[in-house]
């Protein structure tokens, strides 16, 4: 009997363990498929480093589970595998308690953007450990006070102030969502801030069912396997569902584990649904360039600034065309579509213009700082100051080179090419018109008939006269 207990705990602890091992591996995957399948650029501050911490929360949170409520057996022999490291510091400060700061952070900033219509007051960096304080102290007093028994469990004197502490941030959370919730998002960011207050809520109506399952019937010991196993199934579906991919980045929704066919949707602009992001018209009529025109009339061609902008990249500057392009973008987006402009506005000030962005644009920090001070996103003026100074930039550096470059020749080949090519769908268009048009009179009887008749109506009248 004792034999086959012991292989029943062995074969249930390796179970626990591959279970763990691969759920984490997927949570991996989940969150960099994107940058190494697809090749999707690796995005600047919080749109990179919440989803990080939101993995790294994760796995300290299920492996608390599994430490704490000893699914695992080892011997406490140091102080590293003490119980309030796993089931106070991994699972609450580190786990937990990090997993919905991460989640209200989001949440604050979708507050801000979109109902607000500004950039948040203070930046997530900063925001991150100030909501995360509560936990730390939290954490302390209970490390100081020591209330945890020999099963790692709380007594009921401290069950409830930890319960009330994890269901406030549930109630933080369910607060900024409601007020957000008359969005339109495109993104399904509501459905996904739901889905994770109901998993949140969930792990803690779990989490405490197991507890009054394992210190009422503590002799049942099937019971106190189930009710654990239920807890750490619970939590494993939160963390793999709800926090896997930060809801901040619209362009990594559109991705899907299972899409193994190339990205189509590569720019911003195409994600919004704007007419003709990124599209070149093969019909589209040529036009004459004219080097003397100003150059921000000339970008205003597509096919010109698509140019412009290869010419650019090959010189390694070719951010200020880029930024030129997605402002371009955006003035397509009618201003009665605040939601889709705030997203490209978003999008755009995360690119360009915040300090060290992947794609970061040399402009005079009080046009960056009045950007990023602005009180409307929508605003139709908003990056009108930068596109002027980026345009007497490229003036200065980049127009004066390229109309010698290849790339100018090469577009005037193409220019003339397409021209050709114009000139000749329309004489091909006559060959479509009426048999008349085209077919001598003397080769034509239906020609002859309609003459012969014309011309006997012509005599009669005549005679009458």
């Amino acid at each position: 009997m004792l034999c086959l207990s012991g292989i029943f705990s062995f074969l249930f602890n390796l179970f626990i363990s591959l279970f763990f091992v691969s759920l984490f591996c997927r949570l991996i995957g989940r969150s960099t498929f994107p940058f190494f399948i697809h090749k999707v650029p690796i995005a600047k501050g919080s749109a990179f480093w919440i989803p990080v911490i939101q993995v790294i929360a994760s796995f300290n949170f299920l492996l608390a589970i599994v430490m704490a409520v000893n699914f695992l057996k080892y011997k406490k022999s140091h102080w590293w595998l003490s119980c309030y490291v796993w089931a106070v510091w991994l699972e609450g400060p580190l786990g937990f308690g990090l997993l919905m700061s991460c989640r209200i952070a989001q949440a604050f900033q979708l507050y801000y953007v979109f109902v607000k219509r500004r950039l948040p007051p203070i930046r997530s960096h900063m925001f991150l450990p100030l909501i995360l304080l509560p936990w730390v102290a939290g954490a302390a007093v209970i490390h100081e006070k020591k209330p945890l028994n020999y099963r790692c469990h709380f007594g009921t004197y401290w069950t409830i102030p930890v319960v009330c502490l994890h269901s406030l941030y549930v109630a933080v959370l369910m607060g900024f969502t409601r007020a957000i919730r008359h969005i339109e998002f495109r993104f399904h960011e509501l459905r996904d801030l739901w889905q994770g207050i109901l998993g949140s809520a969930s792990v803690i109506g779990v989490w405490v069912f197991a507890y009054i399952l394992n210190e009422i019937h503590d002799d049942i010991s099937w019971l106190q396997v189930a009710s654990r196993f239920m807890l750490l199934l619970t939590a494993s579906i939160l963390v793999l569902v709800f926090f896997s991919i930060s809801i901040a980045q619209p362009l990594l929704s559109q991705i899907s584990l299972r899409k193994r066919e190339p990205l189509e949707l590569k720019t911003m602009g195409q994600v919004l649904g704007i007419p003709e992001s990124g599209l070149l018209l093969q019909r589209e009529q040529a036009v004459d360039i004219d080097p003397n025109e100003p150059l921000d009339k000339l970008l205003l061609n597509k096919r010109f600034r698509q140019s412009f902008m290869a010419f650019a990249d090959s010189c390694l500057a070719g951010e200020s065309v880029h930024f030129f392009d997605e402002v371009h973008e955006l003035g397509k987006i009618p201003i009665d579509d605040p939601v889709r402009r705030i997203y490209m506005a978003r999008h755009i000030i995360n690119k360009y213009i915040i300090a060290g962005a992947a794609m970061e644009v040399n402009i005079s920090h009080r046009i960056r700082q009045e950007i990023l001070a602005t009180t409307d996103l929508t605003h139709p003026d908003l990056f009108t100051n930068a596109l002027h100074e980026l345009t007497q930039l490229m003036k200065m550096n980049l127009a004066k080179d390229y109309w010698s470059s290849m790339y100018f020749i090469k577009f005037k080949e193409e220019a003339r090419m397409r021209s050709c090519e114009h000139e000749m769908e329309e004489m091909r268009g006559y060959d479509f018109s009426p048999r008349l048009s085209s077919v001598n009179a003397t080769d034509d009887p239906f020609h002859q008939d309609h003459f012969s008749r014309g011309f006997t109506q012509h005599s009669h009248a005549s005679y009458l006269r």
